[in-house]
């Protein structure tokens, strides 16, 4: 097995556990935690999945930055809006659907 493959494969595994992680839990911070760790995942098998016979692809590498200054600016809104969230609500996890 290459090392692009396992950079691939531990990105699937990564990715799983953030999407049960995401599915698991109700707290706003676990579930974002849980998504930033999918992302990681995605991330992890562009870059691995980036590679063949020829050498290196630029291109994933680009979309894997982008997408890194993406989560973070994405993960900052995330939680200013949770704590709007918490000091309206008072509550830490959303109301469960009726």
């Amino acid at each position: 097995m290459s090392g692009a493959l396992v950079f691939a494969w531990s990105g699937v595994l990564l990715f799983g556990l953030g999407l049960f992680g995401f599915i698991a839990h109700r707290h706003l911070l676990r579930r974002l935690l849980a998504f930033n760790i999918m992302g990681s995942g995605s991330f992890l098998v562009l870059v691995g999945l980036a590679q063949d016979g020829r050498g290196v692809d630029p291109v994933p590498h680009a979309m894997v930055i982008t997408g890194i200054v993406v989560a973070v600016a994405s993960t900052a809104l995330a939680l200013v809006v949770f704590r709007r969230w918490y000091r309206a609500s008072g509550r830490t996890d959303l109301p469960e659907d009726t």
